[in-house]
């Protein structure tokens, strides 16, 4: 996670996971170089970024001083081969821990939130992001999200990746515990998906594929395998991303350091499990452990 400010590289706060470090722009960069992959080149980076400053509009996402915006500026100079994907999702900006903008009685405001993401999604391409991931799962968003990256003439040079099949979950748990801002809720489960619903979730691909997405997601990973299948099925021309969650990973390493098993063959396991389910790519925190492995 990468801080405007004060240089940090503890383990803060997100006690549950092993190797999350925050830390500063200064910093952050010479962490992603290659040598640390034990890899020839990165391929792709997955960056959470986290401002201590929240309000009610997520300002601090594209404001001039926007973490986020420098990390892609600066990711873009020290690695011009890097693909880079951002998340646009605003509660991790919001004091209230929400992925929405309110209205004075406290009413989700569907036109102003997604106008919200729209400026978001612009600032981001213009900095430099090649994939927008609108994880915010409000209804609709992907056809007004894509005509704004045309509008500012980025529509052929940023792709969007949907989270159309994000279901709510416990897997989230570590994550949402580390960027929810203190004495807010941030329970964001009646914008996801039930659990127990496969129909939804290929009624929310249908929408978003014929709202321009370029590419889908599921998210947890291993509970959903079947849906992974499904829409693969259903949709064999779209990129599937599968995304391993901060609980999955954290079930994992806390369960190979009781001993229950070997971690490295436990999440080779997990990821080819993935593979065969369908998906063509695999975002999981444990990146630096399998490029090193695979190298070895």
């Amino acid at each position: 996670m990468a801080l405007g400010g004060t240089i940090r590289a503890s383990r803060g706060p997100f006690v549950q996971r092993r190797h999350s470090l925050q830390m500063s722009l200064e910093i952050f960069v010479a962490v992603l170089k290659p040598s640390h992959f034990g890899a020839g080149e990165v391929t792709g980076s997955c960056l959470p970024v986290l401002h201590v400053f929240k309000d009610g509009n997520a300002t601090a996402m594209d404001c001039a001083e926007s973490p986020l915006l420098r990390a892609i500026n600066m990711l873009s100079v020290a690695f011009p081969n890097l693909l880079i994907a951002c998340d646009v999702c605003l509660c991790p900006y919001t004091d209230h821990g929400q992925c929405g903008i309110y209205d004075k009685e406290g009413y989700l405001d569907r036109a102003l939130t997604t106008k919200r993401l729209m400026e978001v999604t612009v600032a981001l391409g213009r900095a430099g992001c090649h994939v927008v991931v609108p994880s915010d799962i409000q209804d609709c968003c992907v056809a007004p999200i894509k005509a704004a990256l045309f509008d500012a003439g980025l529509g052929t040079s940023v792709s969007l990746l949907s989270c159309s099949a994000k279901f709510s979950s416990c897997f989230y748990g570590p994550l949402r515990d580390t960027d929810k801002p203190a004495g807010a809720d941030g329970d964001a489960k009646c914008c996801q998906l039930p659990s127990g619903s496969c129909g939804l979730a290929l009624r929310a691909v249908e929408r978003d594929t014929k709202e321009g997405a370029d590419m889908l997601m599921v998210k947890p990973g291993l509970p959903y395998l079947d849906v992974v299948r499904i829409i693969k099925d259903h949709y064999p021309g779209y990129p599937l991303f599968v995304y391993q969650s901060a609980g999955e990973y954290s079930m994992l390493w806390h369960a190979a350091c009781q001993g229950t098993f070997d971690l490295h063959l436990a999440v080779l396991e997990a990821v080819k499990s993935f593979r065969r389910a369908g998906a063509d790519v695999i975002v999981t925190y444990f990146t630096p452990q399998l490029l090193d492995w695979i190298q070895k």
